[in-house]
């Protein structure tokens, strides 16, 4: 429905021609923006029933009280796993984790594995990769979010958080622990959920426009065949410069498996390609400009150069072991 909408919008009404870049890159940009303003009210909704009923900080004192072993990771690498979201699309979840005092590493391993990992991409895998090199895929990548995240949290980046979001935090605690003692009903409580979601709107929403701008420069002027070039395999610094070529790049892991199929055909390893492929799904210029709302700049460079380095480390053993 959304996307019909922006087909309307942009082709329709603005008369852009679909066959061109400035078509496709303003179809991207509405369709995009759509998506992400919608995901972020109705989970920031959703979260704030949630925190309403079962104060999340009781599921934050449980997480941080009890020795689960790395159970907890596991378990926010597998629920990214099977969320269909893209970079974008997985930071309203990420922003109602962080909202609700969920451990940072926890909220990590989700983020990092979410884009990486989907059915339709896991799907699409099958049929041009085979379930071998799938198998290995989602299972690394999977490892890649708990690992990653672990050793987010086990560095104590809780200080770099942004002061909006730690304001939130403490609203949230504030209202849920009022509304329990008065036993305030779900009627006078929905007002209020409703208008903290509209609040996180709002402060994000620069950040989206900017974001999803890149992106949709990108999506719709990046010429093609650009990358080839630099990520043969006689080069041996391929893999790391085809996940530094990839940053800018943004799109969801359905859409470019179709051009990593391209990149092998062409005679790229594969490894090289699939480390290509989580660079553009998993770190994106878009994606730290939505993060930018929730962390200081230097927690972005940390998340974004951990993750960076074991996408470079893994993109050397695909290269050796498929």
């Amino acid at each position: 429905m959304i996307q019909r909408f922006a087909d309307w919008l942009v082709y329709d009404i603005f008369g852009l021609d679909a066959s061109t870049a400035l078509g496709e890159a303003i179809n991207f940009f509405f369709y995009d923006t759509i998506k992400i303003l919608i995901l972020l009210f109705f989970i920031s909704v959703i979260m704030g029933i949630i925190n309403a009923y079962f104060p999340i900080e009781r599921l934050r004192n449980y997480l941080t009280s009890r020795k689960l072993y790395g159970l907890q990771y596991f378990f926010a690498a597998l629920f990214g796993a099977i969320t269909p979201f893209c970079s974008c699309s997985s930071i309203p979840l990420f922003i109602g984790f962080v909202k609700g005092g969920i451990p940072l590493g926890v909220t990590f391993a989700y983020l990092i594995t979410s884009p990486l990992v989907n059915e339709v991409a896991v799907a699409m895998f099958i049929g041009t990769f085979g379930l071998r090199i799938t198998t290995i895929y989602v299972i690394s990548g999977i490892l890649l979010g708990m690992v990653g995240g672990f050793i987010l949290g086990k560095m104590k980046l809780e200080s770099y958080l942004s002061d909006w979001v730690k304001q939130i935090q403490q609203n949230s605690t504030s209202d849920s622990g009022t509304w329990e003692k008065e036993h305030t009903p779900f009627s006078r409580r929905l007002p209020v959920i409703m208008q903290e979601a509209w609040g996180i709107v709002r402060g994000v929403l620069l950040y989206i426009l900017i974001g999803i701008g890149i992106g949709a420069f990108m999506h719709g002027y990046v010429p093609e065949g650009f990358f080839e070039q630099y990520m043969s395999k006689e080069n041996w610094f391929a893999v790391p410069l085809s996940v530094v070529l990839a940053v800018p790049m943004y799109a969801n892991a359905a859409g470019i498996v179709p051009v990593i199929e391209v990149f092998v055909a062409k005679g790229i390893p594969i490894g090289t390609a699939i480390a290509f492929m989580m660079a553009v799904v998993g770190l994106s210029l878009p994606e730290a400009t939505l993060l930018k709302k929730v962390m200081t700049w230097r927690l972005i460079g940390i998340f974004f150069g951990l993750i960076t380095l074991f996408i470079i480390v893994l993109g050397y053993l695909y290269n050796i072991v498929l």
